[in-house]
């Protein structure tokens, strides 16, 4: 069987994500790195820390992919060998980790670099917002002679925008006068995926130019590409994909219809949160979607995992 693994991108975070991976021995040196990083242990600090620190850009990148990395180092012997991964955002660093291409410290280190980059290039009144029900042609109007873009396209006419806050507000406004069936900010502080941050590409691909890098995914690994939903097959030449997903739109129904043509009989969303499963879902019913946070313990996801192959 194959299983398509889905990294999630920030956003989710809670104080209980990483119930499930804080203390297996699989993930110590993980989260002890990460603790250098945000210089405080991360599962005391999703325990007590206010929504803001939570959702401040850095510190969300860096929770998110400790968690994708944790999750697949925890349930690495269970999942099969053939594999599809594919990250959401920021989860598309941490999907590299997850397939064998970065090692599981350098792509904290990566996404720290990422998250510090983005915030240089912004400008501190930027924001995301989340559109359902309205084609692509009327919201490519909305954005139209605003600072503000499609930054995420998912399937069944579902959106994220990026953009300067003040233009992200009129646009909801407008898209809820226009009938869009749900119009909700995203709790994201950068205009990610968007052309207001070509500047954190420039410098990104930079600092990728530099990292160590295995040729190929792991064996029965495939990994797919944001931008595009292509298969990455070469490390080396694909590698900036990476760099340009910052500045532009996320092709996640691509994404999900790579993995279902490479074979995929089911979803795992590694968390925080299951949107990506939620997603998954509703673009393909007749398969099972998963997120780790579903499960109440490792026993169950592992249970789920043997029920599937």
């Amino acid at each position: 069987m194959t299983l398509a693994i889905l990294c999630s991108g920030q956003g989710s975070q809670h104080a209980d994500m990483f119930d499930l991976t804080g203390d297996a021995p699989q993930a110590a040196a993980l989260f002890a790195h990460a603790s250098e990083l945000l210089c405080q242990d991360p599962r005391s600090l999703v325990k007590r820390a206010e929504r803001e620190v939570l959702h401040a850009n850095r510190t969300a990148q860096l929770l998110c992919t400790l968690q994708a990395l944790s999750a697949a180092a925890l349930l690495d012997d269970a999942l099969p060998k053939r594999r599809c991964v594919a990250g959401y955002s920021v989860g598309e660093v941490a999907a590299w980790g997850v397939a064998g291409l970065i090692g599981a410290r350098e792509t904290l280190d990566l996404v720290a670099v990422r998250a510090s980059a983005m915030d240089a290039a912004s400008h501190g009144d930027e924001s995301m917002l989340f559109i359902r029900g309205l084609g692509k042609a009327s919201i490519e109007q909305l954005c139209a002679g605003r600072e503000a873009a499609i930054a995420i396209c998912n399937p069944a006419d579902a959106w994220v925008l990026g953009g300067r806050r003040a233009a992200l507000e009129t646009i909801a406004k407008e898209a809820r006068r226009l009938g869009a069936a749900r119009v909700v900010p995203v709790p994201v502080k950068v205009p990610s995926h968007t052309y207001l941050l070509a500047g954190a590409s420039v410098a990104f691909g930079h600092d990728l130019a530099d990292i160590r890098l295995r040729a190929s995914p792991t064996v029965g690994t495939r990994l797919f590409s944001g931008i595009d939903g292509d298969a990455v097959l070469d490390a080396k030449n694909d590698v900036n994909k990476l760099a340009l997903q910052i500045s532009q739109p996320i092709q996640w129904a691509r994404c999900l219809d790579a993995c279902v043509e490479a074979g995929a009989i089911a979803f795992l969303e590694l968390g925080p949160g299951r949107a990506l499963a939620e997603i998954a879902a509703g673009a393909y019913p007749h398969i099972p979607a998963r997120s780790i946070d579903d499960f109440r313990s490792v026993q169950g996801a592992l249970d789920w995992l043997s029920r599937i192959a």
